[in-house]
């Protein structure tokens, strides 16, 4: 993986654990699954009116749209909603690095170097003592359902490194067409038009202004700057080497949980952090370059 690409991965991790702060403050004004239906819907109108469709088969469209789109945010939205920590969330979502490894080897039949799986395994082991010790913070339902958006969340990566667009923000603006449908049938079934009405009724409030403030940053930055290069990533690696990166997003989203929201996260926790770096680190390393052969020699040729 180029240092060019290595840098890019970071940016996106710092882009995707503000999001969290961000999707805190647009879930105090709107309803989760409605959040994620306008989140989508602000995407896809113009993107229609503007953006070519890319040249993909229609079916790895769709799915990243379900899997990126509809069920990462959904589940994620739920669960935070439903009292999932914030810090705790941008934890719990990065199973799709691993999720992903997973599906990339029996799916995409990619091969990974010990050192990669050793990575993997190394920063998983991070996140697992994180959760550990935070699991007394949160209830058993909004954890799996953040671990359901986490696999939603893989299938789509998938998904879009088999589209392998030519311009993969034109893929990425594009999956948006596919989430607002479902979510907002969900949010009409779950949530009703009234919790709806009253959270678009009441934007000249603070709170109103503030969750606007977080859907901005969300659509703009979380979805079209940060996917749109995750996506250029997922075209040009292996997802086994790209998907490590995102288990950086929960050391950002718990360290801006830690000074913007007060959430304090032990030592224990800061340590495991480091270890979710390094893993992510270590597995992120290019292949060595094995010798070449010696060439041997024909019968009876010239020396």
């Amino acid at each position: 993986m180029p240092a060019r690409d290595r840098l890019l991965a970071l940016f996106v991790a710092v882009v995707w654990g503000l999001n969290f702060l961000a999707i805190h403050a647009m879930l105090g004004q709107f309803p989760p699954l409605f959040a994620g239906g306008l989140r989508f819907l602000l995407i896809a109108v113009p993107t229609v009116l503007l953006v070519p469709r890319p040249k993909v088969p229609l079916r790895w469209l769709i799915g990243y749209g379900l899997g990126f789109g509809t069920g990462q945010f959904a589940f994620l939205f739920l669960a935070l909603k439903l009292g999932m920590p914030t810090g705790l969330a941008s934890l719990v979502l990065q199973a799709a690095a691993p999720f992903t490894v997973l599906l990339g080897g029996f799916f995409l039949r990619e091969r990974h170097s010990p050192r990669q799986l050793a990575g993997v395994a190394l920063a998983v082991a991070g996140m697992a003592a994180i959760a550990w010790h935070r699991a007394e913070n949160a209830a058993l339902l909004p954890v799996l359902l953040t671990l359901v958006g986490a696999a939603s969340w893989a299938v789509g990566n998938v998904c879009s490194r088999q589209a392998r667009p030519d311009n993969p923000l034109h893929l990425t603006l594009w999956m948006s067409v596919v989430p607002p449908v479902p979510m907002f049938l969900l949010s009409l079934v779950f949530e009703g038009p009234g919790a709806e009405w009253r959270s678009l009724s009441t934007l000249g409030s603070a709170t109103g202004l503030t969750g606007l403030a977080g859907l901005a940053y969300v659509v703009l930055i979380g979805t079209v700057v940060g996917s749109g290069v995750w996506t250029t990533l997922m075209r040009r690696n292996p997802a086994g080497v790209v998907a490590p990166f995102s288990l950086l997003v929960p050391v950002v989203g718990m360290s801006a949980s830690f000074l913007l929201l007060g959430e304090r996260p032990a030592v224990v926790e800061l340590l495991a952090g480091v270890v979710v770096v390094a893993g992510v680190l270590l597995g992120s390393l290019p292949r060595r370059a094995s010798r070449p052969e010696p060439a041997i020699p024909l019968v009876g040729a010239e020396r």
